[in-house]
């Protein structure tokens, strides 16, 4: 297999300071940047802004964060000691409100970059930003879903960057220009090293088991039964497989549960629920499958992979990016339950080509570091410079 093809493509970026390991030097443009947020939870959308803040102020940038008071991200930001503003959110008095709060923030900070990721604090901080006059205000748009109002795409920010090439495209397809818009994926880190998975001892399993594994919040939309009824030929075929399904969330994980019972599934596929200890439950597996339907970008399936994984995933949205097909993984059709079937198959009867693709994504993934916060930090530091240039 070919494994030292070019890494998927971040566009209209300039090209990455040398190696990865250049990341780690201090950057000779230091920023003031600050990044806005209106969400509540801590999920993928969080995520992404706790790391590319670690990261960036790694590289020497000035980071800080504006959000609701109430926002799980607050606590977590300063534990890590970035300066955090609170600003309620929701409701006209507070959008008033907020907007002149944000406007007082971006002046006395006198920030180079706002970079806002919802809709509502897009709509509030970026106004802010216009009205404070900061140099360069950027949309991150993180979802596949469609998009409406193209306000806080094109009137309020001045570009915008999205986590896949698949979202970029959706972005092009909405109307906003080309040079507008920018690819900068969101980073995974590599799992702490596993001496031992305590997974085959939960479950009973002995070594010589096969044991494919699913990773994903219990949504309608990735597929946990489709992927149940694409494997019930292959539980009949071989009578040590086992799937193993990681993730909570009501009221699918019923559901998924009652059609496990009403399949008779219940020795072969295992609902572990909610894990904070994913690392070690990927290591104590062979395979990763994910028949999602809909995903923006779709990091697990990297994960999966910097765990040594190969993995098997739809080709919908972002997800022919995080994998190298026929390499490091295998894509499906969306719905095609012959293919998904047919793909594990291949991987429980060779052994072999699962060594072959853990080792091409270990040199992809480690080797070129295509999603480390090392990149995630040079790439946009390339975005926003470039984007500042023009502007000025």
């Amino acid at each position: 297999m070919n494994t030292s093809a070019k890494p998927p493509v971040v566009q209209d970026v300039p090209p990455a300071a040398g190696s990865p390991a250049a990341a780690a030097e201090k950057t000779s443009r230091p920023l003031r940047i600050v990044h806005s947020e209106a969400a509540v939870s801590f999920g993928g959308q969080e995520h992404r802004i706790f790391k590319e803040m670690r990261a960036m102020r790694k590289r020497g940038h000035h980071m800080e964060l504006i959000c609701r008071p109430e926002a799980q991200l607050v606590a977590r930001m300063r534990d890590e000691g970035f300066v955090v503003h609170t600003v309620p959110m929701g409701g006209i008095v507070n959008f008033v409100k907020g907007v002149a709060a944000i406007r007082r923030i971006l002046k006395a900070g006198r920030f180079d970059v706002l970079n806002t990721h919802s809709r509502k604090d897009t709509l509030i901080a970026a106004l802010a930003g216009r009205l404070a006059g900061t140099p360069l205000i950027v949309r991150t748009r993180h979802l596949a879903i469609p998009i409406g109002s193209l306000l806080s795409y094109t009137w309020l920010p001045h570009k915008v960057a999205t986590v896949s090439n698949h979202v970029r495209q959706m972005v092009l397809d909405k109307g906003v220009a080309p040079e507008k818009v920018a690819t900068i994926y969101s980073p995974v880190e590599p799992p702490a090293p596993v001496a031992q998975s305590t997974l085959r001892e939960e479950l009973g399993l002995d070594s010589s088991a096969i044991v494919v594994i699913c990773v994903a919040v219990m949504r309608e939309k990735k597929g946990h039964i489709f992927l149940i009824d694409s494997m019930k030929a292959l539980f009949e075929r071989y009578p040590d497989l086992h799937l193993v399904l990681v993730g909570a969330g009501s009221p699918t994980f019923e559901k998924v549960s009652k059609h496990i019972a009403d399949s008779g599934l219940q020795q072969r596929v295992h609902l572990m629920g909610y894990r904070k200890d994913v690392p070690n439950l990927l290591a104590g597996s062979d395979i990763f499958a994910l028949a999602t339907e809909q995903e923006a970008s779709g990091t697990v399936y990297v994960e999966a992979q910097m765990s040594g994984l190969p993995v098997v995933g739809t080709d919908v949205g972002g997800v022919s990016e995080m994998l190298r097909n026929g390499e490091t993984g295998i894509l499906v059709p969306l719905h095609d339950a012959a293919a998904l079937t047919q793909a594990l198959d291949t991987l429980i009867q060779n052994p072999a080509l699962r060594t072959q693709m853990s080792r091409a994504a270990h040199k992809w993934l480690y080797d070129e570091a295509v999603f480390s916060p090392e990149m995630l930090a040079i790439n946009t530091e390339a975005v926003y410079c470039k984007w500042l240039d023009e502007k000025s």
